[in-house]
């Protein structure tokens, strides 16, 4: 046993044999060389200033939490949200339309607008809860929903002439409208109860089913069953809230990371 194999049984990092304590009980370079291996490290201990600091820095931004509600109860909420505003606008104008849509269309463009919305609520429900599982992409989902709706009423309903269209088509995009802003307040405070992680993406959710909630008012309430005007003023709507829905997102994650920024230390 010589000094090279000392070094070699060294760098496997295995217990040492009996050979190699015996070689360094006789050379002072192999039992300098065990001591400085076998030494503890120096610790360099903060200051108690320093671990003040530390601990201030940590617990500064810290805030009380309640913990989150049960998915069903936020999903209940939406559905409910969703059902009374269209419900009540409807009782409030009158169900025109669907006097006139034949059984066919008012199953098809309700069912399509109730499945789009169960999506959409089940959808909010999970970007609520950080860590939850989509099976589909929020933003994939969202577009998908709005083109399958677009789709639907472009097969169901036929293009017809029709005088001051442009006009036609402003009273409804105002009303619905209108709609979709009473369902978004209640929506937006249901949304506070949970902790969204994308504002821009979970705005043009929320913005979207609002803007649904609007769509489906005017799909019982509008007589007017031209195509054109219900792809533009009703389903545009939809887009139209959901566009405001985004940009409220973005501006308030954008004033959120401006004021982060302005609370850091230089």
């Amino acid at each position: 046993m010589n000094c090279h194999d000392v070094d070699r049984v060294l760098s496997k990092g295995a217990p040492l044999p009996l050979p190699v304590e015996e070689h360094a009980r006789s050379c002072n370079r192999c039992q300098q060389l065990l001591r400085t291996l076998n030494a503890p490290a120096p610790l360099d201990m903060p200051s108690p200033v320093a671990l003040r600091k530390i601990a201030e820095s940590l617990t500064d931004n810290l805030r009380p939490v309640r913990p989150l509600a049960p998915a069903r109860y936020f999903a209940g909420a939406f559905i409910g949200i969703f059902v009374s505003v269209v419900t009540l606008t409807v009782y409030r104008l009158g169900a025109f339309a669907i006097a006139v849509m034949t059984p066919l269309q008012t199953a098809a463009i309700l069912s399509t607008l109730a499945i789009s919305t169960g999506l959409l609520v089940y959808s909010l429900v999970s970007q609520m809860a950080p860590g939850s599982r989509h099976r589909f992409s929020p933003a994939l989902l969202a577009a998908g929903i709005t083109i399958s709706v677009g789709i639907v009423m472009a097969v169901l309903f036929q293009v017809q002439q029709e005088e001051n269209f442009w006009g036609n088509a402003w009273i409804c995009i105002r009303a619905g409208t209108l709609v979709g802003v009473l369902a978004a307040v209640p929506f937006w405070l249901v949304l506070r109860r949970g902790a969204v992680l994308s504002l821009p993406m979970t705005g043009a959710a929320a913005g979207l089913l609002s803007g649904l909630a609007g769509t489906s008012m005017l799909e019982m309430h509008c007589p007017n069953l031209n195509a054109w005007h219900i792809l533009l003023s009703h389903l545009g709507v939809a887009i139209l809230c959901a566009l405001a829905g985004l940009a409220i997102g973005l501006t308030a994650e954008m004033r959120g990371r401006r004021s982060i920024h302005g609370s850091s230390p230089v």
